[in-house]
């Protein structure tokens, strides 16, 4: 290992500095007047003395082990890892964005709150709800905060509806949210189409029923024809229908969930609207509903006053109440915003057209060489198995890790779970043609490879920072220090 591939605290050497704290520019204060003793250092803490040229070297080269969208392809199904435009990136700096305070005066903030106030409006118009919320701060968050409104509105109607009905191709974070949100979840089964089935929904819902969770299309890539009838069955045994908008790059500007019968939808703004995904780092989940869930909205939401006026509204009497500090992560709202304005109504729905022409172009190359789960037209994304490569010893796993020699991040594997040995893709469509073949290429290749060399596959990665881990190991006993690398 080179030096600067070390850990700090293995470059330490008594003495050595790398930066100098300004003075202090507030008055000094007794701590312990403010603090319990019991939680005050008694000596210095054990921090590495190192050059600064040694930090810069150690966190660059860190840093050149992360793979991002700016670096290369990124198929990852389900996640939409579009490229981040950096016109969003120099909004979002700007001084009257950058450089304010929640706390100010509204009088103090106006264009910010009137960017919040648009962006609101603009998510309602484009998935057809009546009202929005930019609080939460991801799209599972978004999910919980909406299913705690739809646990609100059958409350103040003095119904008492316990379940939550999720298919077998929703995103594994549906029951994750209904379970936190305090209902059951009840799974049904795909048809042999790929799409929910008519029969299994209707021998489920009932008087108990809170809500059915569907992403339209799904997350096989399939779009629910039938989602008016399964609106229908919903709405009539008295439930309400929420809308994962994890998929909207495929609908957006094409058709709403609003139009499709869905009362509450959540956006994902890192998928659809190009905002970065953090890295645990701020996200951004809008919630919008239709008016009969209006009343039970976190609050506060960005109003507008006769005069023009922004305000923070807070008289929500019904309201779940704040989820969110402040009013939600205004960088990534600020760049979402940018998005919208860049494209107009006519370069989004451009954006879903050109996301799904990428998707069904790449399924159509690769189908002769691995198995279409679900052959026909797709949206933005789409699933094969690598069931038929067993036949040499191979499996999924073992074609993603191939993939890494090419410099690629592999796509989503083994998830939807009713795809044996599954591989998810989705281009977006932010990649070039060229792009596309280039993966296409890699892809059939390594097809190839399974066949006449399976050993290569087998013991790939080569050219990664380390090598092949043992997973389980990996997982249970984690080693996170430099003798990993």
């Amino acid at each position: 290992m080179s030096q600067n591939q070390a850990l700090i605290f293995e470059l330490s050497q008594p003495g050595r500095v790398a930066y100098a704290l300004p003075e202090c520019d507030v008055p000094e204060v007794n701590l312990s007047e403010m603090i319990p003793s019991s939680f005050l250092r008694t000596e210095p803490a054990a921090l590495p003395e190192v050059y600064e040229v040694d930090v810069i070297r150690h966190y660059t080269a860190l840093s050149r082990r992360n793979f991002g969208i700016d670096n290369g392809f990124y198929p990852l199904g389900s996640c939409t890892m579009k490229y981040n435009p950096k016109i969003n990136e120099d909004v979002a700096r700007f001084a009257g964005f950058a450089k304010i305070h929640p706390y100010q005066p509204e009088a103090s903030i106006q264009g910010a709150l009137g960017l919040m106030y648009t962006l609101q409006q603009d998510i309602a118009a484009l998935t057809g709800m009546d009202q929005v919320t930019l609080q939460p701060a991801a799209g599972a968050h978004g999910e919980w905060t909406g299913l705690m409104m739809i646990r609100a509105y059958h409350e103040s109607r003095g119904e008492v509806r316990t379940k939550v009905i999720v298919p077998d191709t929703s995103h594994g974070t549906n029951p994750a949210s209904a379970t936190v949100a305090g209902f059951e979840t009840i799974t049904i089964p795909s048809n042999a189409r790929g799409h929910v089935d008519l029969e299994a929904l209707r021998s489920v819902v009932g008087q108990d029923t809170a809500a059915l969770m569907l992403t339209n299309p799904n997350t096989l890539g399939l779009f629910e024809e039938q989602i008016v009838e399964i609106a229908r069955i919903v709405h009539e045994a008295g439930g309400l229908l929420y809308y994962d908008g994890a998929n909207s790059n495929a609908i957006m500007g094409i058709t709403r969930p609003g139009d499709m019968g869905f009362d509450v939808v959540h956006l994902n703004l890192h998928k659809t609207m190009s905002t970065p995904h953090g890295g645990g780092g701020p996200g951004a989940g809008p919630v919008g509903v239709k008016a009969i869930l209006t009343p039970f909205l976190p609050k506060p939401i960005v109003a507008k006053r006769e005069d023009g006026s922004y305000y923070l509204d807070d008289n929500i009497p019904q309201s779940i109440g704040r989820v969110k500090a402040y009013y939600g992560n205004f960088g990534i709202l600020v760049r979402a915003y940018t998005y919208i304005r860049t494209y107009g109504p006519e370069g989004l729905r451009q954006v879903s057209e050109y996301a799904v022409l990428n998707a069904n172009y790449m399924m159509h190359r690769l189908a002769p060489y691995y198995e279409i789960s679900y052959p026909g037209v797709c949206k933005h994304e789409f699933v094969m198995s690598g069931k038929s490569f067993k036949q040499y010893g191979i499996r999924t796993l073992d074609i993603a890790k191939r993939l890494l020699d090419f410099g690629y991040h592999p796509p989503t594997i083994y998830f939807p779970l009713n795809v044996e040995e599954c591989i998810m893709i989705e281009p977006t469509e932010t990649e070039s043609k060229e792009t596309l073949d280039a993966f296409i290429d890699t892809m059939i290749l390594i097809a190839e490879e399974a066949a006449t060399n399976p050993e290569l596959l087998l013991n790939a990665p080569y050219d990664t920072v380390v090598r092949r881990l043992d997973e389980t190991q990996a997982a249970r006993k984690p080693v996170l220090n430099c003798s990993c690398g």
